[in-house]
């Protein structure tokens, strides 16, 4: 079992930054696939952006140029720096991981750990 635990959340002007942080409690966090969704009120869950554990690297295209996942393995945390911030961005963003040798990374499904969410609110 994989825990997972998001922080980093907040309000934000649109046009400003936030950088969110995801830690697993895992001692193979390396050998884990790490993927960031997000949901908004009365919207089903959305991909953001993943990062295969070979370090491959998957955007949807609304977020494209504005945000930026990485990896510390040796933290075992994965982030999410969050530039150039729109009210559309708002929602609760969830951090998910998967230990599949095949993936489709934009699939909720393909993930088995989720963490608990963090609230992201972009003031216009």
């Amino acid at each position: 079992q994989v825990q997972l635990v998001e922080s980093g959340g907040g309000l934000v002007q649109a046009g400003g930054s936030l950088r969110l942080s995801c830690a697993a409690s895992t001692r193979t966090f390396s050998t884990y696939h790490m993927g960031w969704f997000r949901q908004a009120p009365g919207k089903e869950r959305e991909f953001v952006v993943a990062v295969s554990w070979s370090g491959n690297t998957y955007y949807a295209d609304s977020v494209k140029g504005r945000f930026t996942i990485s990896r510390d393995n040796t933290k075992n945390t994965v982030y999410l720096q969050m530039n150039s911030l729109k009210p559309d961005d708002t929602a609760v963003y969830y951090c998910a991981a998967s230990a599949r040798a095949t993936m489709t990374f934009n699939a909720p499904g393909s993930y088995a750990y989720w963490g608990q969410g963090t609230q992201v609110t972009v003031s216009s």
